[in-house]
């Protein structure tokens, strides 16, 4: 994944979800990239947003990602 290549959210999960996912994606040779407010992590915090994190991926691998996770998780 390179500095200058944009990426999209293809999921919003809480932690330890995320991390589920990224390793899925990850096995099947998409890069991920999680976003996520420190804040809500280190408080344990999910409201307003806080504690959601952001799965993000190569604009030009979202699709198949997208279709990796609906299989998964329908």
């Amino acid at each position: 994944m390179s500095a200058s290549e944009s990426l999209v959210t293809v999921r919003t999960a809480k932690y330890m979800e995320a991390q589920i996912i990224k390793g899925r994606l990850e096995s099947e040779g998409i890069p991920v990239l999680l976003s996520y407010e420190s804040a809500g992590l280190v408080y344990g915090i999910t409201i307003d947003g806080l504690g959601e994190v952001k799965v993000m991926v190569p604009r030009r691998l979202a699709e198949e990602a997208r279709e990796i996770l609906e299989v998964v998780s329908p």
